[in-house]
């Protein structure tokens, strides 16, 4: 069952670095709130007005999609995680925090079901986690309350496969760690962090979301030589990655990619990339 699942058809729009913003907003509401400073999000520009409603477009298409083939075959686990992975996809466009929490309430609610009935399906915690995280950018204080139900679920998730969707368990758990607050306010630990992004690096090193992650995480640190020798390895690797990497669904992450590798390049003064 895990092979088939992390052969899972590409055809979606590529949601990792949703993750990554969903997982950085959720704290900065946090952050906010308890007035910390909150600059988890702050250098991350955004794609422009037409491009956004593209990718909306595109992941309002993939929910319909994908809720016709559970409708179609509603005992179908595999179906019922790609509802579960297009309700968190879709929700990154929501206009409003009752739109939003109104569609990962329903991916959470899936993706519940399915640990229920397949509690060894690894996308089913999996993306639990991701709903709940968009459930909880709309609860600000409450969203404390989340932050170890989604760090449970990631977890699970590890445990079950941790090679599904390129180290995407060790990814998430790296990056809550990450952009949370620490104790005691909630869970974050920098030893953590960055134990479970290398751990992703180490499992899908040719996927640009790791190690763009890890370059963002060592800026944080001030560990400006690993920084640079995790800039270096993505530049290498990415004629493969844009091989790989290819086609339509792909277009957000590239653009995310980008803008975050350029970013880093600046602050680090290593000029232009060629």
């Amino acid at each position: 069952m895990a092979n088939c699942i992390c052969s899972y058809n590409q055809s979606r729009a590529a949601h990792q670095q949703l993750l990554r913003i969903t997982i950085a907003l959720v704290f900065v509401l946090l952050l906010n709130s308890t007035g910390t400073p909150a600059d988890a999000s702050s250098s991350n520009e955004k794609p422009g007005p037409t491009a956004t409603h593209r990718f909306a477009a595109r992941a309002r298409r993939s929910y319909e999609e994908a809720k016709k083939r559970l409708d179609a075959a509603p005992t179908n686990p595999e179906a019922a995680w790609q509802l579960a992975r297009a309700c968190f996809d879709l929700a990154e466009y929501a206009t409003n925090n009752t739109q939003r929490a109104q569609i990962a309430r329903e991916g959470i609610a899936i993706s519940r079901q399915l640990t229920d009935r397949h509690p060894s399906l690894a996308p089913a915690s999996y993306y639990l986690g991701l709903n709940l995280g968009q459930l909880a950018r709309t609860q600000t204080i409450g969203a404390l309350n989340t932050v170890e139900e989604i760090e449970l679920a990631f977890k699970r998730a590890l445990e079950l496969d941790a090679g599904f969707d390129y180290a995407g368990p060790d990814r998430s758990l790296g990056l809550l760690y990450f952009y949370a607050p620490g104790w005691p306010v909630s869970i974050g630990d920098r030893r953590k962090a960055r134990r479970h992004i290398a751990q992703a690096v180490k499992h899908s090193p040719d996927y640009p979301e790791n190690r763009l992650c890890l370059v963002e995480a060592y800026l944080k640190w001030n560990d400006i030589s690993a920084a640079i020798d995790q800039i270096r390895a993505l530049e290498e690797l990415r004629p493969r990655a844009r091989n790989q990497f290819a086609g339509d669904q792909w277009e957000p992450a590239w653009e995310d990619w980008n803008i975050r590798l350029e970013l880093a390049r600046k602050r680090l003064k290593l000029g232009d990339a060629n």
